[in-house]
């Protein structure tokens, strides 16, 4: 594996920032901003760049826009918490500065999903269209653990966790690999590029601030998130992963024949030949399936 080969983008990001909350928020934007928007909300420890394959794959000419969730990639690291209250508060902000006077296009992957479910459902005004890819949510917690995991969490804050450090860009894309094994080597390398960047002592870091690894001290309740669920309006496609094992506690909800699903106005569609990083093995695939979801669902508006 060489630096050679990796991935060459085929359309141009530019960078910008906004102060959101405290944090100095790092974006990328892609296409015209005459275009309609698809804003795209990235995954637990994942950054706004690794969106650039679906990007590149789509046909129709878009404004996309994709932050760097607070702690991760070039957006502002060391905050004092990472509570999801929070991210759903940044989005709000987000998307009054680009859209703020009609309800806009979401499409997030795993955590970027489960942020925009929960806001969708919180303002279903706001939200018009959602691909959730691979964002179902977790199992539910005990509530008979919580003394233990509140303890947990404090016991966990006295030493600050850390990632792994790596001693080239290929090491961090074989990384990436192991978890996306159909992914091609031109596009672990691209991440990997993103992911990180070389300090002084010439290892490579990742960006992302080491307290995303503490616990949360709140436990989590699915209960809430069904509620934030059951009340979005916003047309939604759920996209699986065929082989993916992330979702194995939400596998009733992945079946597009159960008539019980949280949420209304859904389709599902399952891409094969790739598992929970959708947007890293099949990402062509994956903006086929949702230009062709938003391109029908404004069709369908009266």
């Amino acid at each position: 594996m060489t630096e050679s080969q990796k991935y060459d983008a085929a359309r141009a990001a530019r960078s910008t920032w906004l102060d959101i909350r405290g944090v100095r928020y790092h974006l990328l934007e892609w296409g015209d901003a005459s275009s309609p928007l698809v804003m795209m909300l990235h995954g637990w420890g994942d950054c706004a760049a690794s969106f650039q394959f679906v990007v590149d794959a789509l046909q129709e000419d878009w404004l996309v826009v994709a932050p760097d969730w607070r702690g991760f990639g070039r957006s502002h690291h060391r905050c004092d918490s990472y509570w999801f209250p929070d991210y759903l508060a940044d989005l709000d902000l987000l998307l009054e500065h680009y859209q703020p006077d009609k309800p806009v296009n979401l499409l997030g992957h795993s955590m970027g999903a489960n942020i925009a479910g929960l806001y969708a459902g919180i303002f279903p005004d706001r939200v018009l269209n959602f691909v959730n890819v691979e964002g179902f949510g977790l199992a539910d917690s005990d509530p008979a653990n919580a003394p233990e995991n509140y303890r947990r969490w404090i016991t966990r804050m006295r030493t600050l966790p850390t990632y792994s450090r790596y001693s080239s860009y290929a090491g961090l894309a074989d990384r990436i690999i192991s978890r996306a094994p159909e992914m091609s080597v031109d596009k672990a390398l691209f991440v990997a590029h993103e992911w990180a960047y070389t300090d002084d002592n010439g290892e490579i870091v990742l960006r992302a601030d080491p307290a995303h690894k503490l616990p949360n001290a709140v436990q989590y309740r699915r209960a809430e998130s069904i509620a934030c669920w059951e009340n979005v309006s916003a047309q939604v496609l759920l996209v699986v992963g065929e082989n993916t094992d992330f979702t194995a506690a939400a596998k009733g909800f992945i079946d597009p024949q159960v008539t019980a699903h949280p949420f209304r106005n859904h389709q599902t569609v399952t891409i094969p030949g790739c598992g929970h990083m959708v947007h890293f093995e099949r990402p062509l695939e994956l903006a086929l399936e949702a230009e062709r979801f938003l391109h029908g669902a404004a069709a369908n508006v009266v």
